[in-house]
């Protein structure tokens, strides 16, 4: 069975202590374990980097080996090409999520290359949006629709 890949970007290994007033005080290792007991028997390859060349290259690795990816780019949302030259290269579904609602956010926030090459978007629902983006990537991978 192929994993999903729940990848992070930049700053996210400081949630817990990062601006809890919009990220909220779950952990990433939290957001791990939710996942993972979200996924069930699927198998899930969760990381997190703070470097925009690792993401692209775990982008690669699902392309050649993965069911669907589950992807938080943080602020490489809004500016990362070479990470959306990726995406769109991997042929299952992907899910875009952000913790907070990026469009109640300022300006900066609300354009996100990523969200040309997802499959779906989950904005504003804190770390609990990491579960219905693994049960929604799991309907996709098994036939359902988006």
């Amino acid at each position: 069975m192929k994993p999903i890949f729940v990848l992070n970007g930049p700053n996210l290994n400081r949630l817990g202590t990062r601006e809890p007033h919009v990220y909220g005080t779950t952990t990433l290792a939290e957001v791990e374990a939710m996942c993972r007991q979200a996924a069930g028997d699927t198998p899930v390859r969760f990381h997190q980097t703070n470097a925009e060349y690792q993401l692209v290259d775990w982008v690669h690795e699902a392309i050649d080996g993965g069911a669907g990816i589950l992807i938080n780019p943080a602020g490489l949302s809004f500016r990362s090409i070479p990470l959306l030259d990726a995406l769109k290269m991997f042929p299952g579904p992907i899910v875009e999520i952000h913790i907070s609602n990026i469009h109640r956010r300022e300006e900066i926030y609300h354009h996100s290359l990523v969200s040309r090459a997802a499959t779906a978007v989950i904005a504003g629902l804190g770390p609990r949006g990491y579960v219905h983006g693994i049960r929604a990537l799991i309907e996709m991978i098994d036939g359902g629709s988006p």
